[in-house]
């Protein structure tokens, strides 16, 4: 058991962060293509969205726009949805990607805030070191919950 732990904890990236804002609200940014828009690209960046439907088997697939103007194809399955707890989804090319990544966010309630730790893990730790030194997955990570920081807060102005 020890080595399968230490062997999965050498394919992930974990990310966490507090965020000023009640889990509900944290969860529903994920629930829909429009809120997603609002905060899921990278900055600089947008996201068109062709398909959302946010259910276990579910699909979001997009086109995100980096700020260079380059575009890549997007597909996230819904796995698992426990609102507001946890959200579990594929990430990968295309719906029937073998290389698609399990990503896992859960969202722990701190009185006013809500901690919420990202959790992707790739199939080999080549994989990960690659997506992190190639594609700067971790700073992607990081970016995006701190852009969804950002987008809660500006969400609980306007209510």
């Amino acid at each position: 058991m020890a080595s399968e732990a230490s062997n999965e904890a050498d394919r992930e990236i974990v990310v966490s962060r507090i965020i000023e804002g009640p889990r509900r609200l944290v969860f529903d940014a994920f629930t829909s293509a429009t809120h997603l828009a609002q905060w899921c690209a990278p900055k600089g960046g947008k996201i068109t969205t062709h398909a959302f439907d946010f259910k276990p088997g579910g699909v979001w697939d997009a086109t995100i726009q980096g700020p260079d103007g380059s575009a890549y194809p997007n597909h996230w399955m819904w796995k698992e949805i426990v609102p507001p707890e946890r959200i579990v989804w594929l990430y990968g090319n295309g719906k029937d990607d073998p290389h698609a990544v399990p990503t896992t966010v859960t969202l722990i309630e701190r009185g006013a805030t809500t901690e919420v730790t990202m959790r992707i893990l790739y199939a080999t730790k080549q994989e990960r070191d690659e997506k992190v030194a190639k594609y700067y997955a971790a700073q992607g990570a990081k970016q995006s919950l701190d852009s969804l920081a950002a987008y809660v807060t500006s969400a609980q102005r306007s209510i």
